[in-house]
């Protein structure tokens, strides 16, 4: 593979029972960051693996139902998480961006699509097509709020179900492939299907030649992969496929045990995020 040079970022957090997102958690509050990857393409630009939460979020919940949402999931988005003031605290420029490659439309991953117009969107039809479904409760329950992805964001999406099939590097085995969804064998979109329609991680390779894999939210904790342990079934019933989000969360498991050099990142583990970044400083 390509090397692409990559940054693991969080932009706001929220706050949720721990027992929530792996058996036998606690049942006390934790927080949980909305993590962003910043991929440095090297000839296209800057590429973008979701948003994160944004204001949007805020102005998107403030009525019934939507409202269930922020209710269910308590959020932190302080000023220095508005977009123009996120992007230079990271020394991002916004004219640098040249896409955003979004792993499903849960709203704490989209927020922020809005500050990205006229850009292409990488993502899953299947995810987009559950999105645009009529129903304002059934969106709420799932997790997904349409307003926060402009219309116009569906003709700039580019999908992953279209894009070339490659094979995976064996350090991503059992999983075999991927969607080359550049077609410069640089990022590769990968299938995680359970946790909702349309749910897809990304594989690439670290200028410092590490191998990653975001997970997006096939898994919550990293502890969850080292410890085989899955949300209740009351967590994924609710949002998507208990059995194939289980089947995915044990072929994480299986990769982690055969490549401990792999970097699997849940997009909502502060944990696995911070021992990222310990052994990038360390290399």
């Amino acid at each position: 593979m390509k090397r692409v040079g990559f940054r693991w970022l969080a932009r706001g957090s929220c706050r949720h029972p721990q027992a929530m997102t792996i058996s036998g958690g606690s049942l006390r509050s934790v927080d949980f960051p909305a993590m962003v990857g910043v991929i440095d393409h090297g000839e296209r630009g800057t590429i973008l693996f979701d948003t994160g939460y944004d204001p949007a979020f805020l102005a998107e919940t403030q009525s019934f139902p939507e409202r269930l949402y922020r209710w269910a999931t308590p959020v932190a988005i302080g000023p220095e998480l508005e977009w123009q003031a996120w992007l230079a605290t990271h020394g991002i420029a916004a004219s640098e961006i040249a896409g955003v490659i979004v792993s499903h439309f849960h709203g704490d991953h989209v927020a922020g699509l809005r500050h990205l117009p006229g850009l292409p969107l990488y993502c899953a039809r299947a995810g987009l097509e559950r999105l645009r479904r009529p129903g304002r409760f059934r969106g709420v329950r799932q997790g997904l709020l349409s307003g926060l992805v402009p219309q116009a964001c569906d003709a700039q999406a580019h999908f992953f179900e279209d894009a070339p099939e490659v094979a995976l590097p064996t350090a991503l085995a059992p999983f075999t492939t991927g969607r080359d969804i550049l077609g410069d064998g640089r990022l590769l979109a990968v299938e995680l299907p359970g946790h909702c329609p349309g749910h897809w991680g990304l594989a690439f390779r670290t200028l410092d030649d590490r191998h990653v894999l975001l997970a997006a939210d096939a898994v919550w904790l990293g502890e969850a992969i080292a410890r085989r342990r899955a949300p209740p079934r009351l967590t994924t019933a609710l949002l998507g496929d208990t059995q194939a989000y289980r089947a995915t969360l044990a072929r994480l498991c299986d990769a982690q045990a055969s490549n401990r050099e792999l970097a699997i990142l849940p997009s909502h583990c502060a944990s696995s995020a911070s021992r990222f970044a310990e052994d990038g400083d360390a290399d």
